[in-house]
């Protein structure tokens, strides 16, 4: 199963969501192993209160290219949290997009659920066959029109939303549904408590119920 989560705007909080997607995940899934937690965007380590892993990691595995056998993914992959392993990004610049196609290949065939922190997605983006070829394809946004209006261009339709609910945004749950194409498959209230965890770097022991409960049906 591989869930890839995305957005088209900074700052929603996509990171968090699929570390705390993936850490949900785990328990339900001991028996092949629990997790794996893929980081394309860089910020899983710190969310999750670990030290910068620097390299090896995903970008280096990318830019090598097809003399890296698929088994040196197993190589990089570290502990993040109980039952949940990451792949940390590493250094530099990512490789192309066929390299991503056959990441995304080797991550389908992973017994574990994998979710991928795919961060800011745009149009020519190596990460986007990654995305497509997702079994879920999730779009990390907020009820925001700044949002909206980027996903216009977008280079893919998600297969649903994660919405991240705050007080006071004009834009419905219709209106978003709409303008993105997919449904909403999970929503997700703005809580201080998360911001709270994730300073502390205490997100990784035990995921905010707020954040925990509405994610159950994202997978």
């Amino acid at each position: 199963m591989l869930i890839v989560l995305w957005s088209v705007k900074g700052g929603v909080g996509t990171t968090v969501v699929a570390a705390a997607l993936a850490s949900s995940l785990a328990p339900l899934h001991a028996d092949v192993g629990g997790a794996l937690l893929v980081d394309l965007a860089g910020d899983l380590p710190v969310v999750l209160g670990l030290p910068e892993p620097g390299d090896p990691g995903l970008t280096g595995w990318t830019r090598a290219g097809a003399d890296v056998a698929g088994d040196a993914l197993g190589r990089l992959e570290l502990s993040a949290a109980p039952g949940v392993a990451l792949l940390p990004r590493g250094r530099g610049l990512p490789g192309s997009a066929e390299r991503h196609d056959v990441l995304a290949g080797l991550l389908a065939a992973d017994p574990r659920p994998v979710v991928v922190d795919a961060g800011l997605v745009a149009a020519g983006d190596p990460a986007v066959p990654l995305v497509a070829s997702a079994c879920r394809s999730l779009l990390v946004t907020r009820a925001c029109y700044l949002g909206m209006r980027r996903m216009a261009r977008a280079p893919l339709t998600p297969s649903g939303i994660v919405l991240v609910s705050e007080p006071g945004r004009a834009l419905s749950r219709r209106e978003i549904e709409h303008t993105v194409g997919a449904p909403i498959v999970a929503d997700v209230p703005f809580d201080p408590a998360v911001a709270r965890a994730v300073d502390s770097g205490l997100l990784a022991g035990r995921i905010p119920r707020c954040l925990s409960r509405p994610l159950r049906t994202a997978a």
